[in-house]
């Protein structure tokens, strides 16, 4: 059986073999000292790391919860546990870990973002924002802070704000920017319907890698709000190239060329996404293309059947409800848009139509 200087010895060998990544070997050895000392403390945070570095989090979170039981302040069982329950997306359990830590170490930066990042995903905005701004209080230009508060005002559609805590970013970092920061600030303008501006961005990332999708969609996307259908083609069928069966994008290459009154092309892009599987926005755009090129009943047909579909979009009821006024049928007009109107839902779009009809 192991001494005391001997199993310090296998501990320090364990940890060693983690960071040259001989996981099964440093377990072995952690094993070795818990034969000796069960509740060793070394030996169980050991095992812990070695679970979780293999992505195994409840048998690792196990070892650490027994680590805890006999020694209650361990700082290191303490971080790897709620880290083991963040990555099982357990946010309430890991934040009443990471709080415990923070009783014994309120200054510790990296465990302050990790709660405040836990708060976000359980969407307690006002707590999240507490602890990030701790942290900038502590470190101005925290990078983790700077992009979780980003984060947090655009997961709650705080563009503006967020847009403000992307750009901070970008100037803490102007020389070695990260494309993510780029496509969020692009992102924070096409919220905005600031597309121009969104532009710049989405170009830059470009620059940094041609192949981005969320570069790529950026561009189209904006250029799509500019009305420059010809631009966001551009774009889209780049995303294609590189991913030919995505049928969002086929759908949105189809609408862009519907738009610009090439309904053939159009035609071609949507079937091509329903040919990989129904597509609600897919069957929508063939059912414009009816109404666009004078086939009313035939695009009332198709309009009638998405609304069983999808009851509650009131695009599909604005659309029907012009197909009756153009075949001059007032009277289905106004029951369809009036239909949408029972269904308690409210639409000043549908509103604005149904008054215009009566005037």
């Amino acid at each position: 059986m192991p001494e005391e200087n001997e199993i310090a010895e296998l501990s320090k060998k364990g940890y060693a073999l983690i960071k040259e990544n001989k996981i099964e070997e440093a377990k072995q050895a952690f094993k070795t000292i818990l034969d000796t000392d069960e509740n060793n403390n070394y030996a169980l945070v050991g095992l812990g790391d070695a679970e979780r570095k293999q992505n195994r989090f409840s048998d690792a979170a196990d070892y650490y919860s027994r680590c805890l039981a006999s020694h209650p302040g361990n700082n290191y069982a303490l971080f790897g546990l709620a880290d083991c329950y963040k990555a099982m997306n357990q946010y309430h359990k890991a934040i009443e870990i990471w709080e415990q830590y923070l009783i014994h170490d309120d200054k510790n930066i990296t465990v302050l973002t990790r709660v405040a990042d836990a708060y976000r995903k359980i969407r307690d905005f006002k707590k999240s924002k507490q602890l990030y701004l701790r942290v900038l209080d502590m470190e101005a230009e925290n990078a983790y802070a700077l992009i979780g508060l980003g984060h947090l005002h655009y997961d709650f559609k705080e563009y503006r704000d967020a847009l403000y805590y992307w750009a901070k970013m970008l100037e803490v970092n102007e020389a070695a920017v990260d494309i993510r920061v780029l496509t969020s600030i692009g992102n924070c303008h096409r919220k905005l319907k600031t597309f121009d501006k969104g532009v710049y961005y989405f170009e830059r990332a470009l620059q940094m890698d041609g192949r981005n999708f969320y570069a790529l969609f950026g561009l189209a996307d904006c250029y799509r709000g500019m009305n420059q259908q010809f631009r966001s083609i551009e774009y889209w069928n780049k995303i294609l190239e590189l991913d030919p069966k995505n049928k969002v994008i086929l759908t949105r290459t189809g609408d862009a060329y519907r738009n610009m009154g090439d309904y053939v092309t159009a035609a071609d892009y949507y079937n091509r996404s329903l040919n990989i599987e129904y597509d609600l926005y897919a069957v929508l755009g063939l059912a414009l293309i009816s109404k666009g090129e004078g086939r009313y009943e035939e695009a009332i047909i198709s309009l009638s059947r998405l609304i069983q579909t999808d009851p509650k979009n009131h695009r599909l009821y604005i659309d029907l409800a012009d197909c009756y006024m153009k075949t001059n049928r007032k009277a289905e007009a106004v029951e369809v848009l009036q239909d949408f109107q029972k269904l308690g839902l409210r639409s000043p779009t549908v509103t604005e139509m149904l008054e215009k009809i009566n005037a």
